[in-house]
C-alpha cells in the first residue's frame, strides 16, 4: 500500500507505519516499532506544547511509540527532551498550560486524546499506574503511609478487613523495610529513598496492566534499585503487565528494556534493542548518552578516581566519636524506639572528599544533620577543627556555620523562586552581615564565573534555569562564605547522567582549586567513585567498611560492599559487551594518530585497565 498515510505491513509514503514501513524518513525513529503481543498504549504522531505568555511552546514532536502487553521500554533522554511530558499525556496529566496539539493516544485500543477527567481516572489504577520522580510532591504528608497505600487497595473492591494485610505485601514488595512500622509512619518520617518505594507500592498495589515509572529509580541506592526492577521485571514476565520506563541513565536501559527509544528534543532520535543501541548507536547524541554512564564507559566496573591508598596526615576538619542516634516511633507497635545511628566514627580532612555511602534508611542523613548540628546525637561526640560542637546552642553554632555549607539533594527545591540568582548566592553574605552592596555585587560575578555560569545569570530566577545549572547555583551560595567544609547531599541524584558529569567535574575542579573538604553523601558507587578519597560503607546505622577509595572500591573486604558494587546499573550489559570490539557498518577503525590528536572518536567500554574494548562510536 501506498501514499501519504500508508498504513500496512508493507506500506510506504511519508508518513507510512507499519513492520516494514518505508519512505523519506525511512528509519527507526520516524514510525513506531510495533512489537507482538497486545497493544496496551499506542502514541500515533503525539504532539505537545505548553502555552507561556501568549504563544506555544513545543515540547514532544511528532512523537510515535507503541508499548505492548509484557514488553518493556525505556525512553530515554536528557532533562527537556520530553519524555515526562509524553508520559504525562497517556496518563492525562498534562498541567493546565500543556496541550495536544497534534496526533493520538489510544490505550487497549481506546482513543483517550480528548478523554474527560472522568473516563481517564477509571483508568488510573487498574489499567495504568504511575511511579512519579518525586516522593515529596507524590504522597500527601498528612496522611499515614499505610493509609496512602490502603487507597490503591481499596480501588480494587478489597474487603476492609483484608487490606492491612495487602498493605503490607505491598510495600514488602516495593522494598520497604519494617512494613508493619513503616504504614504507620507520615514521609517527613521517611528517608528519600524510602518515599521512592513508598510511589512504587501504591503503583503495585492497583495491579495494573501498565506501570509508567517516571525516574523510578533515581532517588534509591543502587540495591534497592536492582530489587525494584528485578521485581518489576517479574511482574512484567508472570503477569503480562507493561513496563514504560522514564529515565535518563542508558545504563537502567540497556539492563532492563527490550526496547531502547532515545528523545532528544521532544523527538525520537533511534530506537532499537539494547545491543543494537549501544553496539550500532547512529547518532553522536546516543553516544554522548553511553559516554556519561559510569557501568557502561567501564565495562561495569566502578574506577575511583583517586589511586592513592594513603592515609591523609592533615589534622581533621570534622570528626564524629562513636555516634548514636535513637528516635521514639508513634505507639502500637512493638518497639518504642529505632536506632539510626549506632557507634558511628568519621573524620574529614581539608582538601579531601569523603564519601559515605548506603542503602536509603542507612542513617546517612542522619549523620548529616549530627555532624551539622541540626541533630543532636543521643551519644558520642562531634568534633568541628578540634573543637566539640556536641549539643552546642544555636548561639554558639551560628558563627561557626560560617566555616561549613550545604548543598542540598534536589535543586528545585533548594532555591526561594522569587530570588534572583544573585540573590540567592548572595543571602550568606547578606545573612552574616559580610561586605557592603557593591563587594557582594563583586563576589557573586567571582562566584558565578567559578561555577562556570555567564555573568548575566545574576538577574535569572529559578525558573528559568534547567535542573543543573540550579545546582551550579546552589553550589555558588555555598561557597560565598569561603567554608573549609561542605556537606554534599545527593547533589547529583535528581540530574541526568551528563549533567551529573559535569557537576562532578566542577565539584573536583573547585576542590582543586580551593582547599575546601567535602563529605559527600550518596547511594552511588560509580558517583562517589569520581570524587571521593576516602569512602565510607553504612547499613542499619553502622559502619560495615571504611577506607582508602582506591581499596574499598576496588577490594572490598565485606559483602554489603560487594553487593554496592555489583547492583550499579548497566553492568550486566556491559560486561556482556566488554569482550569484543564493534562498530557501526561500513566505519573504518580510526588511524593510528587518532587518539593522540585529540579528534574524538567516540565513547568506549573500557576493562578494569582502562584501555578501550568495544563500543567504539
Amino acid at each position: 500500500m501506498t501514499g501519504p498515510n500508508a498504513t500496512g505491513p508493507n506500506a510506504t509514503g511519508p508518513n507510512a507505519t507499519g513492520p516494514n514501513a518505508t519512505g523519506p524518513d525511512n528509519d527507526v525513529s520516524a514510525s513506531a516499532v510495533r512489537p507482538p503481543g497486545e497493544t496496551l498504549v499506542e502514541l500515533a504522531g503525539l504532539s505537545v506544547g505548553y502555552r507561556q505568555h501568549g504563544r506555544l511552546v513545543p515540547a514532544v514532536d511528532d512523537l510515535s511509540l507503541v508499548v505492548a502487553a509484557g514488553e518493556t521500554v525505556a525512553v530515554v533522554g536528557e532533562s527537556g527532551s520530553g519524555k515526562t511530558t509524553a508520559a504525562n499525556a497517556i496518563l492525562g496529566l498534562l498541567p493546565s498550560n500543556g496541550v495536544v496539539t497534534a496526533g493520538r493516544i489510544t490505550l487497549a485500543g481506546n482513543d483517550v486524546t480528548g478523554a474527560s477527567d472522568r473516563v481517564l481516572r477509571q483508568l488510573r489504577g487498574p489499567f495504568v499506574g504511575l511511579v512519579p520522580q518525586d516522593p515529596m510532591v507524590g504522597l500527601n504528608p498528612t496522611m499515614r503511609i499505610g493509609a496512602q497505600v490502603g487507597e490503591a487497595v481499596r480501588r480494587r473492591g478489597v474487603d476492609r478487613r483484608l487490606v492491612p494485610a495487602e498493605v503490607r505485601e505491598a510495600l514488602e514488595r516495593a522494598g520497604v523495610d519494617q512494613p508493619a512500622m513503616r504504614a504507620r509512619q507520615y514521609p517527613n518520617e521517611l528517608s528519600g529513598g524510602l518515599r521512592q518505594r513508598v510511589l512504587i507500592a501504591i503503583a503495585l498495589a492497583g495491579h495494573p496492566r501498565l506501570i509508567v515509572a517516571d525516574e523510578p529509580t533515581s532517588a534509591l541506592d543502587v540495591t534497592v534499585q536492582r530489587r525494584i526492577l528485578d521485581h518489576l521485571a517479574s511482574l512484567v514476565r508472570e503477569s503480562g503487565t507493561a513496563l514504560l520506563i522514564i529515565t535518563h541513565d542508558l545504563g537502567v536501559a540497556a539492563d532492563r528494556a527490550d526496547r531502547v527509544v532515545v528523545m532528544r528534543r521532544g523527538r525520537i532520535v533511534e530506537q532499537g534493542g539494547p545491543r543494537e543501541i549501544l553496539l550500532h548507536p547512529r547518532e553522536d547524541y546516543t553516544r554522548h548518552l553511553i559516554s556519561v554512564a559510569p557501568a557502561l564507559s567501564h565495562a561495569g566496573g566502578v574506577v575511583p578516581r583517586h589511586t592513592t591508598t594513603a592515609t591523609p596526615v592533615s589534622a581533621p576538619l570534622l570528626r564524629l566519636d562513636g555516634v548514636g542516634k535513637d528516635f521514639r516511633l508513634p505507639r502500637g507497635g512493638e518497639s518504642r524506639t529505632f536506632t539510626a545511628l549506632d557507634d558511628v566514627s568519621l573524620t574529614v580532612h581539608a582538601g579531601q572528599t569523603l564519601g559515605l555511602v548506603g542503602e536509603s534508611g542507612s542513617g546517612k542523613t542522619t549523620a548529616l544533620r549530627i555532624a551539622m548540628g541540626l541533630e543532636p546525637p543521643t551519644r558520642g561526640r562531634v568534633w568541628l577543627d578540634g573543637t566539640d560542637i556536641t549539643g552546642a546552642s544555636w548561639s554558639t553554632l551560628r558563627p561557626l556555620r560560617r566555616r561549613f555549607q550545604l548543598v542540598h539533594q534536589n535543586p528545585y527545591s533548594s532555591l526561594d523562586p522569587h530570588f534572583t540568582v544573585g540573590q540567592s548566592i548572595a543571602e550568606p553574605l547578606v545573612s552574616f552581615r559580610v561586605g557592603d552592596r557593591a563587594s557582594r555585587a563583586a563576589r557573586v560575578r567571582e562566584l558565578l564565573d567559578q561555577v562556570a555560569l555567564p555573568v548575566s545569570y545574576a538577574d535569572r530566577r529559578p525558573a528559568e534555569l534547567s535542573g543543573g545549572q540550579r545546582q551550579r547555583v546552589a553550589i555558588a551560595r555555598a561557597l560565598a562564605l569561603s567554608p573549609e567544609l561542605v556537606f554534599l547531599d545527593e547533589p547529583v541524584s535528581a540530574l541526568d547522567v551528563s549533567v551529573q558529569d559535569q557537576i562532578l567535574t566542577l565539584l573536583a575542579r573547585l576542590q582543586d582549586e580551593l582547599g575546601v573538604g567535602y563529605l559527600f553523601v550518596s547511594h552511588d558507587l560509580a558517583v562517589v567513585a569520581a570524587l571521593a578519597h576516602q569512602v565510607a560503607v553504612l547499613r542499619n546505622g553502622r559502619i560495615v567498611e571504611s577506607g582508602p577509595a582506591a581499596t574499598v572500591l576496588t577490594a572490598p573486604a565485606q559483602a554489603h560492599t560487594r553487593e554496592l558494587l555489583d547492583a550499579v546499573p548497566g553492568q550486566r550489559f556491559a560486561a556482556d559487551l566488554a569482550g569484543a570490539t564493534v562498530r557501526p557498518p561500513g566505519e573504518t577503525a580510526p588511524g593510528p594518530d587518532a587518539a593522540g590528536s585529540g579528534a574524538a572518536v567516540g565513547p568506549s567500554l573500557k576493562s578494569e585497565s582502562g584501555a578501550a574494548v568495544g563500543l567504539k562510536g
